[in-house]
């Protein structure tokens, strides 16, 4: 039996679906508009880090293969602030922190090798059209089980994929395929950065502190912020389209998305407060008939 709720009557069964979107919309209300400072100092504190490795291993004061896996969890970490401002989370348009919001979105990505804007875009529009085998930018992480969603990852960062197309169909859809050429200009100036690090003599350092590390992480990232908590991929529907799901690395190690039902729903609520909001929101998330893991 759950502990009672000042929010949310013991008895869901007598209600109605408006009076549960009530209720529902009230949970989501308390843990919202709060500004998610964790998220900022997260943001600038692992580029901060990310930074200084280089210095650190051409002064030989790190070595590379140490510098590595620092590396490797630095690139695992940037997504989730800049997926703070793509939100607004951080703060809306027109409020007083509006250029912080937007600092948090510009200052990392560019080691994802994306412009901010592109995954704002691309994103909200996985938001809009979850699961849709056509609109979904996020479709082509749809697998059977977790080792083929590895390879499927893997096998759509080659230059002809269908995640390739589906960006440039949603910029397009947002009549911003000027993105598309900031985009490509990003790719390039990573290519031409790479070259001219290998052509100095630095080709293991470019490797190991960043070609590798982002790789790696980009798996990571889209196999539990796309893959997991969406599988199997064909639900559609606000209350169908995710799930929440227990990670055998646990929410930490799964990135926060066990309770990514939460953020479909009610996206503008900070990441860190989203497994309180869960919590408080189950019992009405399980009359919606929602798919819930024990949790």
């Amino acid at each position: 039996m759950r502990d009672p709720s000042p929010t949310v009557p013991a008895d869901l069964s007598g209600l109605s679906a408006a009076q549960l979107r009530r209720l529902e919309n009230k949970i989501a209300r308390k843990y919202s508009g709060k500004l998610p400072w964790v998220a900022v100092f997260w943001a600038f504190g692992n580029l901060a880090v990310w930074l200084s490795l280089w210095p650190a291993v051409f002064l030989d004061l790190l070595p590379l293969w140490l510098a590595f896996p620092i590396a490797t969890v630095n690139m695992a970490l940037v997504y989730l602030p800049t997926h703070e401002a793509q939100h607004d989370i951080i703060a809306r348009p027109g409020t007083k922190l509006r250029w912080l919001n937007e600092l948090v979105g510009h200052a990392t990505t560019w080691m994802l090798i994306y412009p901010f804007q592109v995954l704002r875009i691309t994103h909200l529009d996985h938001h809009r059209h979850t699961n849709d085998p056509e609109l979904d930018v996020d479709i082509t992480s749809k697998a059977i089980g977790p080792w083929h969603a590895i390879w499927r990852i893997i096998e759509e960062r080659q230059p002809n994929a269908k995640r390739n197309r589906d960006y440039a169909a949603s910029l397009a859809r947002a009549g911003r395929m000027d993105l598309a050429v900031l985009a490509l200009m990003y790719k390039l100036t990573f290519i031409a950065f790479l070259g001219v690090m290998a052509w100095n003599g630095y080709a293991l350092e470019v490797l190991f502190l960043w070609w590798l590390p982002y790789h790696i992480a980009m798996t990571y990232v889209i196999f539990f912020l796309s893959w997991a908590p969406h599988h199997p991929g064909t639900h559609v529907g606000r209350y169908e389209n995710t799930r929440s799901w227990r990670s055998k690395l646990g929410n930490i190690g799964s990135m926060g998305m066990q309770f990514h039902i939460v953020h479909h729903l009610h996206p503008y609520i900070p990441l860190h407060l989203t497994p309180a909001a869960y919590r408080e929101m189950r019992p009405i998330l399980e009359a919606r008939g929602c798919r819930l893991g024990e949790i």
